[in-house]
């Protein structure tokens, strides 16, 4: 699924109105009277201010049952202000109040005073109420192995992902049909409303990017600015996407392999990474029949490695771990990896509620298991590492009540110019997604990061894409290349592993990386 940036070549929703040409300067947008804005600032973010909005359950009802989002923002410092840009961690199911005080703080000063960055918990999600939460523990250690090679495992699978569809029908059956992009995207416009601007400037990560271009795509006219980093490819939404995932997440796996093979000194699991490999798969099939801590199985251990696939940050963390495991019988790093990494708390719950519910909405899904069982283990014989975590992560969608939607075609000509972000080795959202869009947005221009593997790649330490993202938002300029990339930039360094004495200071990407999450 990965594919150099200098060789790859490269319905619809409603479109509300039309738009002007390229964004001039905004003006002081009218003042949002009815936000009621309150100090809610943290050692971190100090000047971050908070409220809350109602929006219409259903939009097509506006004088029907209303629901209430949670707001984030740090206010603009400049004297004359851009306007509201809006932030958006991804998911579905993050949530991105706390987003809102990275960006300003990330951005070099002079743009993020220019900006009221507005962060929010998007419908279901976290402080936005009501918060979905279907199965409470839905996680909790240990579940059964993930790899159905037994029929009675993959009985337990299907019984999991079924129990869990009907209890979200249970206890939300009359918020469900309305869990959607498109109905989050409305929300978005009625934020607009409430900030009283005419248009917003939008930067979203991840699933966000898929928000982003499909509020350009119904309100194309009140986009001022669009960032979309790690795009996902709109084609493939969300079957399709999900089996990409598998095989860039099995290459992103092994490059791990590979960093520790390149490190053996340190970690002793030999020089060949596929030797690393197999130690791996063997300390895999260990934990399946003994737990680590009585906590990691087999499943736990996917969990939380996982995470090391969006962020290489995370690796010598995950290798150390791994080699006091096999060196040593050390159970405690790997369970304090994984409380660390893969565990999933009640904001989880929350997050992959959430998650299901716009997936399973968005679009159709198989329901017939034999088409997941046959796509699975095809994927699987090629790309086991998270082929199997995978499918029964979204397997509830096989079992959905709601009647799904259709995807956006998010094809825009209408938009103002647009930026891109894409890194060639991104796992989460493979590099011919970024491509996609490309295509699709008409002057959208492409910023790669080229040999990079993680997942949200602005705001991250790499100066290169910095300077490309600063010099948009503060004037709209953009690069313009010949090829498919309008810009490339060196990957960033990949991490050195940890000494003893280390002390290890929270760094641009460890906390974009905790603020966006996993699993898009």
């Amino acid at each position: 699924m990965r594919r150099r940036a200098a060789v790859l070549c490269a319905a619809a929703a409603v479109l509300a109105g039309s738009v002007a040409t390229a964004p001039a300067r905004a003006t002081q947008p009218a003042a949002a009277a009815g936000l009621g804005w309150k100090k809610c600032g943290t050692d971190d973010y100090p000047t971050l201010q908070c409220a809350s909005l109602k929006v219409p359950l259903d939009h097509a009802n506006p004088a029907g049952r209303t629901i209430t989002l949670a707001l984030s923002r740090v206010p603009h410092t400049a004297p004359t202000s851009q306007g509201p840009l809006l932030v958006n961690p991804g998911g579905p199911g993050g949530s991105g109040l706390k987003l809102a005080g990275f960006v300003a703080s990330a951005l070099p000063r002079s743009v993020a005073a220019q900006y009221d960055v507005i962060g929010f918990d998007p419908r279901g999600v976290g402080k936005s109420t009501p918060a979905l939460d279907c199965v409470p523990g839905h996680f909790r250690p240990v579940r059964a192995d993930t790899v159905p090679a037994t029929p009675a495992l993959e009985r337990a699978g299907l019984t999991r992902a079924r129990t869990f569809a009907e209890a979200c029908v249970r206890k939300y059956a009359d918020v469900l049909p309305y869990m959607d992009t498109v109905s989050t995207v409305r929300d978005l416009d009625a934020v607009r409303r409430a900030l009283g601007a005419p248009r917003i400037s939008y930067f979203g990560y991840s699933y966000g990017t898929y928000l982003g271009a499909v509020y350009a795509k119904l309100y194309p006219e009140r986009v001022r600015r669009l960032v979309l980093d790690s795009v996902v490819d709109p084609t493939g939404v969300w079957y399709g996407d999900n089996l990409g995932q598998d095989y860039a997440f099995d290459s992103r796996h092994r490059a791990l392999m590979a960093w520790i093979a390149r490190y053996d000194a340190t970690y002793r699991l030999g020089r060949d990474p596929a030797k690393v490999e197999a130690e791996w798969y063997a300390m895999r099939a260990a934990l399946a029949k003994k737990p680590a801590g009585g906590r990691v199985g087999a499943s736990e251990l996917e969990d939380t490695f996982i995470p090391g696939g969006y962020y290489d940050g995370y690796w010598p963390r995950l290798a150390a771990a791994f080699a006091a495991y096999v060196h040593d019988g050390n159970t405690a790093p790997l369970v304090e990896a994984y409380d660390d990494f893969g565990a999933v708390d009640r904001s989880g719950d929350n997050g992959y509620s959430v998650y299901t519910a716009v997936q399973c909405r968005d679009t159709s899904w198989a329901r017939h298991w034999d088409r997941w069982r046959t796509d699975t283990w095809a994927v699987y014989r090629k790309a086991p590492f998270m082929a199997w975590n995978n499918a029964w992560y979204n397997a509830p969608c096989a079992f959905w009540p709601a009647t799904a939607l259709k995807p956006v075609d998010i094809a825009n000509t209408a938009l103002p110019p647009t930026l891109l972000f894409q890194a060639t080795d991104d796992a989460a959202t493979p590099y011919p997604g970024g491509v996609t869009a490309h295509r699709l947005l008409a002057r959208s221009s492409l910023v790669v990061e080229e040999g990079g593997g993680n997942h949200g790649i602005t705001l991250s330490g790499n100066a290169c894409l910095d300077r490309h993202l600063a010099a948009y938002l503060k004037d709209g300029t953009l690069p313009h290349g010949t090829g498919v990339a309008d810009a490339v930039c060196a990957k960033s360094p990949d991490p050195k592993p940890l000494t003893k004495k280390a002390v290890v200071a929270p760094s641009a990407g460890s906390t974009l990386h905790r603020l966006l999450g996993h699993r898009r």
